[in-house]
C-alpha cells in the first residue's frame, strides 16, 4: 500500500511539474531536456520504490502509473470543466497580424520563436496571419488571410 501512495504523490507532482513548466517547452526539447527527464526518472524511481527491487513493488508502481493515467484521460474525457486543467487551452498568440504580448508573455514565448514557427509553416510575414493559436501540444496553428 506505501508504495501505491507514494506512486499517487509522485504522479501528482510529476504533473504538476510539467503543466507548470508550459506547453512550448515541452514540445521543444533539446538534448539537456532528455538528460534531465531520465535523471528525474531515476530519481522517481530511488523516490517511489525505496530500495525495494522485487518484481512485485515494479508490478505494483507500473500498475498504479498505469491506472493513473487512464484515470487522468477518462476524468478529461468525462467532466468537461476538467478539461482545462488536465490538457490545457489553447491560446490565442496573434490576431489580424497582431501580436498578443499579454499572451505571449504568459506563454514565455518570444516573438522570435513565433515567427520560426511560421517560417517553418511558409509564412514570410506575421502581418499574413489572420490568426495564430498556441495548441495545447505546444504547437502553433496559422490561418493566413
Amino acid at each position: 500500500m506505501d508504495l501505491v501512495l507514494r506512486t499517487v504523490f509522485i504522479f501528482f507532482l510529476i504533473f504538476a511539474v510539467t503543466r507548470a513548466v508550459g506547453r512550448r517547452e515541452l514540445s521543444s526539447m533539446e538534448p539537456f531536456d532528455m538528460i534531465l527527464l531520465i535523471v528525474i526518472g531515476d530519481l522517481v524511481q530511488q523516490g517511489v520504490t525505496q530500495s525495494d527491487y522485487s518484481i512485485t513493488g515494479a508490478t505494483t508502481v507500473i500498475a498504479t502509473l498505469a491506472l493513473l493515467t487512464v484515470f487522468t484521460a477518462w476524468l478529461s474525457f468525462r467532466v468537461r470543466r476538467l478539461r482545462p486543467l488536465l490538457e490545457g487551452e489553447p491560446v490565442v498568440v496573434i490576431a489580424d497580424g497582431r501580436l498578443h504580448e499579454r499572451n505571449l508573455r504568459r506563454q514565455r514565448m518570444t516573438v522570435e520563436e513565433v515567427e520560426a514557427e511560421a517560417r517553418l509553416q511558409q509564412i514570410s510575414s506575421l502581418e499574413d496571419v489572420r490568426f495564430a493559436v498556441l495548441e495545447s501540444n505546444g504547437k502553433i496553428s496559422f490561418a493566413t488571410k
